[in-house]
């Protein structure tokens, strides 16, 4: 009888603990919740952009709608030099308006892994052409410690047919929450390129969520781009007339 107990016991522990592993979210189902997170079904909301290198530093006052992930628009709200700066994505095109010469310059292909007027982002990280979800696979490598917050970290790769240029990204999440903590970009030959850090976790919005993400270039040190959001508003409706080349003419 005492061993039948025994037996009983393990094979409850051992189901148990397949239980518990069965309960834990695939690498998919994180980086969903992340983005959700971040982005909502759509977003309209206030940010700040600070471009530092160690000769000189500048800052953009930002607003942004994003309807995910069909189209985005961004407006350069200050300084004066650049207030008015406008870039507009449907689907898979994207435009820019310059104010200073009243003109629309659609962005090819090929140009959207360019820096974002300067920035450690790219045109593409800003108005986000590329999917994380559509355009990579996902596997969760290990659940371990970062900055001694118990953490997924998920290994995003392309797909053979996507068209993008990491050759993987690395996220880490913090488990309690889904909150993000960093992502590293490494290339196709497997070299870190850059690190973008999530801090400041408050309240905004009606969630809790990372205001502050400093994207840092491996290759470049002491320059940064910190972008932090002020003010948003998640999941609402959005005037159809703000995605038009008509609203990108008029800052």
């Amino acid at each position: 009888m005492k061993r039948t107990a025994l037996i009983a016991l393990a094979s409850c522990l051992l189901l148990a603990s397949f239980g518990s592993r069965a309960e834990e979210p695939n690498g998919r189902e994180i980086l969903d919740r992340v983005e959700r997170l971040l982005w909502g079904s759509t977003v309209q909301g206030d940010y700040e952009m600070t471009i530092s290198t160690p000769r000189w530093q500048r800052s953009l006052a930002l607003r942004v709608w994003m309807d995910r992930p069909k189209r985005s628009f961004i407006r350069i709200l200050s300084p004066a030099k650049e207030a008015g700066i406008g870039s507009l994505r449907i689907g898979s095109e994207m435009w820019n308006y310059l104010p200073n010469v009243e003109r629309i310059v659609k962005i090819p292909p090929s140009m959207m892994l360019q820096p974002w007027m300067g920035s450690d982002f790219t045109n593409d990280d800003l108005v986000k052409q590329s999917s994380i979800l559509d355009d990579y696979t996902h596997k969760v490598l290990a659940i371990k410690p970062l900055d001694g917050q118990p953490s997924y970290q998920v290994e995003a790769t392309p797909k053979p047919n996507a068209a993008v240029v990491w050759g993987r990204i690395i996220y880490w999440v913090r488990r309690s929450d889904d909150i993000p903590l960093k992502q590293e970009f490494y290339s196709e030959r497997g070299e870190l390129v850059r690190v973008l850090a999530f801090s400041d976790v408050r309240r905004v919005g009606g969630r809790t969520l990372p205001t502050r993400w400093e994207m840092r270039p491996q290759a470049k040190p002491g320059n940064s781009t910190t972008v932090v959001m002020k003010d948003a508003a998640f999941d609402q409706p959005i005037d159809e007339a703000v995605f038009t080349q008509r609203h990108l003419q008029k800052p």
